[in-house]
């Protein structure tokens, strides 16, 4: 990863923490509002996801599952927000299924490279998620909401500690990065 694409993960980072604090401190909302708010944040984060297999060509095997997983997010978000009304059951399986998904995609990414156990925490991360909720569907809204508000808060916070990891290391012992194309 370059200086020019660290950014995005920490976009990344940003929407996933703040997609997390909301659902966690507002619990009780209705699982509409929480659709929506899921469907924003996986649309965010497919969007970014893309971009990055886009502007990265390096790693043909990198790319391909950031593709598979900028893709389904996307989807998953798009299904929120286009169906908003969907029942608890049915966004317990649309999460689940993501975040297993999504994980499975970031843990095999991070795999094929060397020295990158913050995206493999996070790609465990994001599959323990997934499994916990595909587990117990009828925990009910307030449940879901706290699981997965803990979860994106994680993962925030996972990305956010990675795009900072990057930014020192390109910096060097000066602290300043070189400009782009150097």
């Amino acid at each position: 990863m370059d200086r020019r694409h660290v950014w995005l993960l920490a976009l990344r980072g940003a929407a996933a923490f703040l997609f997390g604090i909301l659902a966690v401190l507002l619990p009780g909302v209705t699982l509409v509002a929480l659709a929506i708010l899921f469907g924003a944040y996986a649309l965010v984060n497919g969007v970014l996801t893309m971009v990055t297999a886009f502007r990265r060509p390096r790693d043909a095997a990198r790319r391909t599952a950031l593709v598979i997983a900028g893709v389904l997010s996307i989807l998953a978000g798009l299904v929120a927000l286009v169906w908003p009304g969907i029942t608890a059951l049915a966004l317990v399986v649309l999460f689940g299924a993501w975040a297993v998904v999504t994980g499975a995609m970031e843990i095999w990414a991070a795999t094929r490279l060397p020295g990158q156990w913050l995206p493999l925490l996070f790609g465990v991360l994001t599959m323990i998620a997934g499994v916990l909720v595909l587990m117990r569907p009828a925990a009910g809204a307030v449940a879901l909401a706290l699981v997965i508000g803990v979860y994106a808060i994680a993962a925030g916070v996972v990305m956010l500690l990675e795009s900072w990891r990057v930014h020192r290391r390109l910096a060097g012992p000066r602290g300043r990065m070189a400009p782009a194309g150097v």
